[in-house]
């Protein structure tokens, strides 16, 4: 799609509610890419990298919560992405929270969202992924329900890697969303033993049981002070996980005045910009480059996927910086990111 389609269709869909809109956009996309019509994007940036014991043929995915039941697997791969994570996906099916539950915030290319987990369980999700094309690593992110206590999250966690371990390439364990009620105590530390320590016996045997060992990333939240960060960092390595995707939205506002931003919600797009880098920095000079790190937060220029890869990411993911920027977004973040290895080979 040229960028001056996608502005027409923009300028249309921007007249929607934002969460119609959205479901509007991937049925037309979807559409499109059944009429043939994206054969242009699918000429993917060459621009091979292994991370995880993964190989993705670019650095630029597609974050999760745009696709959370699979059902655009194959008209997003088309669209020149590196990889695609798909959910947040849930044991059970769930309506999320009340509407209106997505608002835009157009003056900073940003987005509040309260979504809540809205999606149709796992098992559907496994069988729109059985049935795709897919040409390129899939990552799956899995959560709980909102009616499971945080005593019993693990139990949730297994169910779903347990469910999604043999089609997944790599899971991710999303224990930083601010929209489900007290998800986010799953970072304090003796929570996330007890979910670190379960998920991994859980891999354990399914490793065993599948004959291939996948890897697991855990998906951080933006407002973590130094010392939960340090923590976060510390299970990770002591449990053997293999990344940590760095950053979900952010509960924090910027002391301006724009309709919208006072919204209860997760905040992304261009306000998390430099919240969501300075994150990534601090991981990659605690770890010294040991974790993996997938940098995800307000990536709306190629300059701010450029940003995170310098700050010590290995991969970068957009989602918000999609919905302002179009298509066009994806081949121009993988090709500055392409073109500066090139300049320092």
């Amino acid at each position: 799609m040229s960028s001056i389609l996608y502005e027409i269709a923009k300028k249309a869909l921007f007249q929607l509610d934002p969460e119609k809109a959205h479901d509007l956009a991937l049925l037309s996309l979807k559409t499109a890419d059944a009429l043939g019509l994206l054969s242009n994007t699918k000429k993917f940036v060459t621009d091979p990298t292994r991370v995880m014991g993964l190989n993705f043929r670019n650095k630029v995915g597609l974050a999760a919560g745009l696709d959370k039941n699979g059902d655009f697997i194959n008209c997003l791969q088309n669209l020149g992405f590196g990889f695609i994570e798909l959910g947040t996906v849930t044991p059970r099916s769930q309506a999320g929270n009340q509407k209106p539950r997505l608002f835009r915030i157009p003056e900073s290319n940003a987005l509040v969202n309260r979504l809540g987990f809205n999606n149709k369980g796992v098992d559907y999700l496994i069988d729109k992924v059985k049935s795709s094309k897919r040409n390129g690593v899939i990552g799956i992110n899995i959560g709980k329900n909102k009616d499971t206590p945080i005593g019993e999250a693990h139990l949730d966690y297994e169910y779903c890697l347990r469910k999604v371990y043999p089609l997944a390439d790599y899971i991710t364990i999303n224990i930083s969303s601010p929209n489900t009620e007290n998800l986010r105590d799953l970072q304090q530390s003796e929570n996330l033993q007890k979910l670190l320590d379960h998920i991994r016996a859980t891999r354990s045997v399914l490793q065993k049981a599948h004959g291939t060992i996948k890897p697991i990333a855990v998906k951080i939240a933006p407002d973590l002070d130094n010392y939960q960060l340090e923590k976060i960092i510390e299970a990770v390595k002591d449990y053997g996980f293999d990344g940590i995707i760095a950053t979900n939205t952010t509960i924090q506002r910027p002391d301006i005045k724009l309709k919208n931003l006072s919204e209860t919600g997760g905040l992304s797009g261009g306000l998390l910009t430099q919240i969501s880098t300075r994150i990534i920095e601090k991981i990659s000079n605690l770890t010294q480059g040991s974790i993996p790190i997938i940098g995800i937060g307000g990536i709306v220029t190629p300059q701010d996927a450029l940003d995170k890869i310098n700050a010590g990411a290995s991969l970068v993911q957009i989602y918000s910086g999609l919905i302002y920027s179009g298509p066009k977004l994806i081949k121009d973040c993988a090709q500055i990111i392409c073109r500066e290895k090139r300049q320092r080979a």
